[in-house]
């Protein structure tokens, strides 16, 4: 197991908005010690930057796919992207 850090840039389409899936992000994030950030896109997907131990980051990818309760995800994609943001949390943005 490796403790890398990584970080994605990662997109959630289905049914994500109007169900918690922020807030769920926030928390499940913040228990694997992700930092980052996530929110609704335009287009009715959700799009998160999450960044830590590349472990962490492959779990959260997999929690992504099943999502909060009253979600139904219907695809997520990621993307490496450059893993230099300070680590200052996890937060919800507009």
């Amino acid at each position: 197991m490796t403790t890398e850090p990584k970080a994605l840039m990662v997109h959630i389409c289905g049914r994500v908005q109007g169900v918690g899936f922020r807030y769920w992000t926030q928390s499940e994030a913040k228990k694997l010690g992700l930092s980052g950030w996530v929110r609704n896109g335009s287009d009715g997907s959700v799009t998160a930057r999450i960044a830590g131990p590349e472990q962490a980051v492959s779990t959260m990818l997999q929690r992504f796919k099943e999502g909060p309760q009253a979600a139904s995800v219907s695809s997520v994609t990621s993307e490496a992207v450059d893993g230099d943001q300070p680590a200052d949390g996890f937060n919800i943005v507009s």
